[in-house]
């Protein structure tokens, strides 16, 4: 099985598990530039050199050999479930992806179609009711997790549990998972622990959100889009990501963690 969704830097200083929409293009472009002193021109996910990446066969070896012999502080970001689905669904869903089409193809479509979705479009300036909208593709989303139907789940709203479990259970270590919300001070913590080849000043770094200006904009605050029937979905399909990394579940308008992830904890249960 090995470590898929691994990232590491050319010169083995770090090791990254990507977990989609947790800032992963702004860390990979970190990566990269650490290593190049320079950004990849492009989505950072495109790159196919100046970094391994486990999809690429040459660096599995690599990776397996760094990340099995503890060569290098290797670590992972996470976010909040309820602000994670929501950007999820923006981009995924309502928005238009990079190359001018809906993602996946007939994913949209076959939404519109079965679960009542309306995602507006460029042309009416993407006007539609957003709230009954996500409220619909929160069902579609739990759908696919627990049943697998009418798709598998997608890599973007599976949980993060699952995404951060499949290293350990191979046999990796995490020595740090840091949070989104306070991504400078966790990056930083990565950073302190490493040697680069170009110095990283994170307050000059740019957010490089790949998904940004592709779709509607969010009209009203986080907690709106989710009423108890949406948060008894939520809690059933990331319960264990609320838990294992202290996310409030009981209010969505509160974006921060309650507490430090218990590191020792997240292995025993993802392990």
């Amino acid at each position: 099985m090995g470590f898929p969704g691994t990232w590491m830097t050319e010169t083995e200083s770090m090791v990254y598990r990507v977990v989609p929409k947790c800032a992963c293009s702004t860390i990979g472009q970190i990566m990269f530039f650490s290593d190049h002193g320079s950004f990849f021109e492009g989505d950072i996910h495109d790159a196919t050199t100046g970094l391994h990446k486990w999809a690429q066969e040459q660096s599995q070896p690599l990776i397996e050999a760094a990340v099995k012999g503890r060569k290098a502080p290797t670590f992972t970001c996470v976010r909040n479930p309820y602000t994670r689905i929501l950007s999820s669904f923006f981009d995924k869903i309502a928005g238009v992806q990079r190359n001018g089409q809906r993602y996946r193809g007939n994913l949209v479509p076959m939404l519109i179609q079965k679960y009542g979705v309306e995602v507006g479009s460029p042309d009416n300036d993407f006007a539609f009711d957003q709230i009954k909208s996500f409220r619909r593709f929160l069902l579609f989303a739990r759908d696919t997790i627990r049943w697998k139907k009418p798709m598998e789940p997608d890599i973007h709203w599976s949980a993060m549990s699952g995404h951060i479990s499949t290293f350990i259970v191979n046999g990796g270590r995490y020595d740090r998972i840091f949070f989104t919300e306070r991504f400078d001070e966790g990056m930083q913590a990565v950073l302190d622990k490493v040697t680069t080849a170009h110095p990283i000043d994170l307050k000059t770094i740019p957010r490089f959100n790949e998904s940004e200006g592709h779709g509607p904009k969010r009209a009203h605050p986080v907690e709106d889009y989710f009423d108890d029937l949406s948060m008894h979905l939520m809690w059933e399909i990331y319960h264990r990501d609320f838990q294992l990394f202290r996310y409030d579940f009981h209010n969505p308008a509160n974006k921060m963690p309650l507490s430090e992830v218990d590191l020792d904890e997240v292995h025993a249960k993802l392990g």
